[in-house]
C-alpha cells in the first residue's frame, strides 16, 4: 500500500505544489489548509506522515505538532515542518515539539520530496528486528516498538524511540551528537540547531522514563551514554 500524506498549508499554490510531486511519485494525498482541519483529518484518518506548516489559521502548525505528540494515538506519527528561510527560532521550536523534520521555503520540489521519502523510511518497521535492550528497568522490543520503565508502558515519538534504541543498543558506551544525527535524525553534518534539539529530546526521554531516566548520562564534551547496570 502507498503511503499516506496529510499536506496542511493554507497557501493554495504551495499546497498544489506539494501535492503534485508527492503524487507523483506514488503518494496517497489529503490536503488541509488550516490547523483544526488538520487534528480532525489526522484523528479520523491516520495518515503515515504529516507536512506541516507553521504559519495556518485557526491553529498554528506549532499547537498542532504539540497535539500530536500530547495524543498516545498520534504521538508516533512522523512530521515534516515547512519553515520560512528567516524563521530560525520557528525550526527549533518545531524540533522540540517532536518534529521529524524540517524544510526551509522556497524548497526545492526534489530535496523535499527526498526529505519526505527518508522520514517516512525512517519510520517504518524494518523487517528482519533485533532482539529486545534493556537497561535496568528500561525495556525496548524493537519487533512490537514496545517500550516500559519500571514496568509500566512508555509512549514515546518516533525520534524519541530512535534515540533510545540507538543508546541502548550501545550498552553504555558513548554517543557523539554527531552519530545520534546522523542515526536517529539522518542529517549528515550537525547544525547548532540539530544539536540542541538533541538535549530537548534526552530531556523529554528522561522525563518520560520516570526515575530509570536518570541512567541516560550526558559525557561533557562528547555526548551522551545510558547506564546499563544499577
Amino acid at each position: 500500500m502507498p503511503s499516506r500524506v496529510l499536506i496542511v498549508e493554507d497557501e493554495p499554490d504551495i499546497r498544489d505544489l506539494l501535492a503534485y510531486h508527492l503524487g507523483r511519485e506514488g503518494y496517497q494525498i489529503a490536503t488541509a489548509a488550516t490547523g483544526g482541519e488538520a487534528l480532525r483529518q489526522t484523528a479520523r484518518e491516520r495518515p503515515d506522515l504529516v507536512v506541516l506548516d507553521l504559519m495556518l489559521p485557526e491553529i498554528d502548525g506549532r499547537e498542532v505538532c504539540r497535539r500530536l505528540r500530547q495524543d498516545p494515538a498520534t504521538a508516533s506519527m512522523p512530521v515534516i515542518m515547512l519553515t520560512a528561510k528567516s524563521d530560525e527560532v520557528d525550526r527549533v521550536v518545531g524540533l522540540e515539539l517532536g518534529a521529524d523534520d524540517y524544510v526551509v521555503k522556497p524548497f526545492s520540489p526534489r530535496e523535499f520530496v527526498a526529505r519526505v521519502r527518508a522520514v517516512l523510511r525512517r519510520a517504518r518497521p524494518v523487517e528482519v528486528q533485533s532482539a529486545p535492550l534493556a537497561a535496568g528497568a528500561i525495556t525496548l522490543d524493537p519487533g512490537t516498538h514496545a517500550v516500559a520503565s519500571s514496568g509500566k508502558p512508555v509512549t514515546l515519538t518516533p525520534k524519541e524511540f530512535a534515540l533510545l534504541r540507538a543508546l541502548l543498543h550501545a550498552r553504555g558506551r558513548v554517543l557523539s551528537r554527531e552519530f545520534l544525527l546522523d542515526r536517529v535524525w539522518g542529517y549528515a553534518r550537525a547544525s547548532e540547531i540539530e544539536s540542541r534539539t538533541i538535549d530537548v529530546h534526552v530531556r523529554r526521554l528522561r522525563a518520560k522514563l520516570g526515575a530509570e531516566g536518570r541512567r541516560i548520562l550526558t559525557v561533557k564534551n562528547a555526548g551522551y551514554r545510558i547506564e546499563p547496570e544499577s
